[in-house]
């Protein structure tokens, strides 16, 4: 069983950072890329980071870059996201996903960008 359990959100103030983790099982972890995807209300679903499983070669959004950091741990299936600096517009749930370095996010299941597992909500305040 595919699982892929995101946690770490919290409420912080305009400028704070926060440590999103992401604890995997039910897959060989190492094959595979992993990122980040967020949703808030009212917009669009947007891909945030992606790190591959190879030689750690990362990718992240435009909105994010420079303030956010994605890390994996191979030893612990587990994939982080530093986020710094943050934002009231990055205020959102996000998800942990299996990705892929061209910038797409899919369900081990389904193929589709969905959600899999229950995201962390951040929400930032001004």
């Amino acid at each position: 069983d595919v699982q892929l359990q995101a946690s770490g959100g919290g409420l912080v103030q305009a400028g704070g950072s926060l440590r999103l983790s992401c604890a995997t099982s039910g897959f060989d972890f190492d094959d595979y890329a992993i990122g980040w995807f967020r949703q808030a209300p009212g917009k669009e679903r947007e891909g945030v980071s992606c790190i591959g499983s190879e030689d750690g070669t990362t990718i992240y959004a435009d909105s994010v870059r420079g303030r956010f950091a994605i890390a994996r741990d191979n030893a612990k299936d587990t994939v982080y996201l530093q986020m710094n600096s943050l934002r009231p517009d990055d205020t959102a749930v996000y998800y942990c996903s299996l990705c892929t370095l061209g910038g797409q996010f899919y369900s081990m299941a389904t193929g589709h960008w969905e959600p899999q597992g229950q995201g962390t909500q951040v929400t930032v305040s001004s």
